[in-house]
């Protein structure tokens, strides 16, 4: 089901206001991403790219084109590595944070 205009913005809104919502959108791209869920993953960031930087500023910052930007996270974008992680690493960078993994409590047989 494709996000009503008025949900985007109020997304967008709310990220302009609420830092704590902004970066909790981002970590759970990444945290899903690394969790095998992409799907969810590139739902979760092309959200955090719309109510922050935008895909248009994202591609000038990464010299590539804005709809290829889109595609990669469309529900049918199929993104390479190397292009999934230069568009986190320079989203990482205008936003200032670091992420790290951290081992679970669980034991592993």
């Amino acid at each position: 089901m494709a996000l009503t205009r008025s949900f985007k913005e109020t997304i967008k809104a709310r990220a302009e206001r609420d830092p704590e919502f902004r970066m909790g959108l981002f970590r759970e791209a990444i945290e899903a991403m690394l969790s095998d869920d992409l799907e969810t993953g590139k739902v979760l960031l092309r959200d955090y790219v719309n109510a922050t930087v935008g895909f248009e500023a994202l591609a000038q910052d990464m010299d590539k084109d804005p709809k290829s930007l889109m595609r990669m996270l469309s529900a049918k974008g199929n993104p390479r590595a190397d292009n999934l992680l230069a568009m986190v690493a320079r989203l990482k960078q205008r936003e200032g944070v670091s992420f790290s993994i951290t081992p679970n409590d669980r034991m592993h047989a």
